[in-house]
């Protein structure tokens, strides 16, 4: 067995872990941008998995998506959190979750929803992330938002709580 064959080997041995990238964008109100999937229960952020065989970069798959779902090519602002989602019937995820930004009303006329994915869109308050946002993608959210806030971050995250 070559160098090669050994190294090959000993990567494909390894665990398999999903990466995903979304965006956090608010209105001048501080609501949340949330988006409906066609193909699951629930809200989700703009965003989705990052693109690796293609070199991409979590930023790099933050823009890409939020283009793709919503119709905005935005810069992404700094990393809110970076989240560790254990799966139960899927490989672990890693979630990045980047400053969208402050959308105006004309950014907000300007929402074009991917029809293959998306039923709609909505504006949502702080108080009311968790009731769209169940479970650790609700706390996520929260803790970007509080990044923001404080000014602080980026805020490592297990299963939608802080560590470190």
């Amino acid at each position: 067995m070559t160098t090669t064959d050994t190294y090959a080997a000993y990567i494909a041995s390894l665990p398999r872990i999903l990466a995903g990238a979304a965006a956090l964008f608010r209105d001048a109100e501080g609501r949340v941008l949330l988006v409906e999937p066609n193909y699951r229960e629930g809200w989700a952020l703009p965003g989705g998995t990052i693109e690796s065989d293609d070199g991409e970069t979590p930023r790099q798959g933050a823009r890409r998506e939020t283009l793709e779902e919503i119709g905005l090519d935005r810069e992404m602002g700094r990393l809110l959190t970076v989240d560790w989602v254990h799966g139960r019937e899927r490989p672990p995820i890693v979630a990045y979750v980047y400053d969208g930004g402050v959308l105006t009303d004309a950014d907000l006329g300007a929402i074009r929803l991917q029809e293959e994915e998306l039923l709609s869109w909505r504006l949502v308050p702080r108080a009311e992330v968790s009731d769209h946002l169940p479970g650790s993608l609700g706390q996520r959210v929260l803790i970007a938002l509080d990044v923001l806030a404080e000014g602080s971050g980026p805020a490592e995250l297990e299963n939608g709580h802080r560590v470190g």
